[in-house]
């Protein structure tokens, strides 16, 4: 069967009639001409083992381990993303685009379901192509040299934020990486310019105040998460997403208190921004 390609509301596309364990290279090539694309891939009815899992995401790029994301038993490729029964605080509860405080950020993600709610925590993502190009020329203009830092101490540091909630585990680490990156990218795989700050990691722009940061900051913000931008996908096992951080935000919405939500997550190896 030929494989579907149907593009989802705001950010990304959906592709059927793709077993991942026997993609084709021309099916690889149409996964990460989508994410590249639309930023984010999103496949159903994907069982997978974790060699399996391992083996498709090496097929779209080399592999980079989470260093704060506990790992699965014995394959530590494969971060664990779970809420438990009994845990308030979610993983990725805000909206962020992961790596960019690497001076290489992650190309992006291959997350899939393991187990899920009944009801209840969806993962939304934001394309920040379209809210890049949505932005009037004197914004865009203003933006294209300007470059922003991005920082991970104040989330996973030794007095992050998750050290105060039932997360705690994700925080109190010594490494803590941060960079300077435009706040504008051109997209190496699709050569389309998407906005490149986020509210997780970002702390201001090079050469503003504090308070100068903010207020753009705060403007960029909401208006990324405009709801024509914005794809909320509803997950079950076997459901994958495989996601491009330089094209897009991502929010794990936290709605379903008292279940458990595991996920197996790999994370792909990037580059610089330019």
């Amino acid at each position: 069967m030929t494989a579907i390609v149907r593009e989802t509301e705001g950010c990304g596309a959906e592709i059927a009639n793709i077993a991942v364990p026997k993609a084709t290279d021309a099916e690889i090539n149409l996964i990460r001409d989508t994410v590249y694309n639309r930023g984010v891939a999103f496949l159903h009815d994907q069982h997978l083992t974790p060699e399996e899992q391992i083996a498709f995401a090496e097929r779209i790029g080399p592999i980079v381990l989470n260093r704060y994301f506990p790992k699965t038993e014995r394959y530590p490729q494969i971060a664990k993303v779970e809420k438990t029964e009994e845990q308030k605080t979610n993983i990725g509860g805000g909206w962020h685009t992961d790596h960019s405080y690497d001076q290489a950020p992650a190309m992006g993600s291959v997350l899939l379901a393991i187990e899920t709610p009944p009801t209840g925590g969806d993962t939304q993502f934001a394309n920040m192509y379209a809210a890049y190009e949505a932005l009037s020329d004197g914004l865009k203009a203003t933006l294209s040299g300007l470059k922003a830092r991005h920082a991970s101490e104040h989330i996973y540091g030794m007095e992050g934020v998750y050290g105060k909630t039932d997360q705690a585990h994700l925080a109190g680490h010594a490494e803590n990486p941060w960079a300077v990156h435009p706040a504008v990218i051109t997209h190496p795989g699709s050569g389309r310019k998407a906005l490149y700050v986020n509210p997780a990691f970002t702390l201001g722009f090079e050469g503003w105040s504090r308070e100068e940061s903010a207020a753009l900051l705060g403007y960029l913000y909401q208006h990324a998460i405009k709801p024509e931008f914005v794809h909320r996908f509803q997950w079950k096992p076997g459901s994958m997403a495989i996601w491009d951080n330089r094209a897009t935000w991502h929010l794990a919405m936290n709605d379903y208190q008292g279940q458990r939500r595991l996920m197996h997550r790999i994370t792909i190896a990037g580059g610089p921004l330019h």
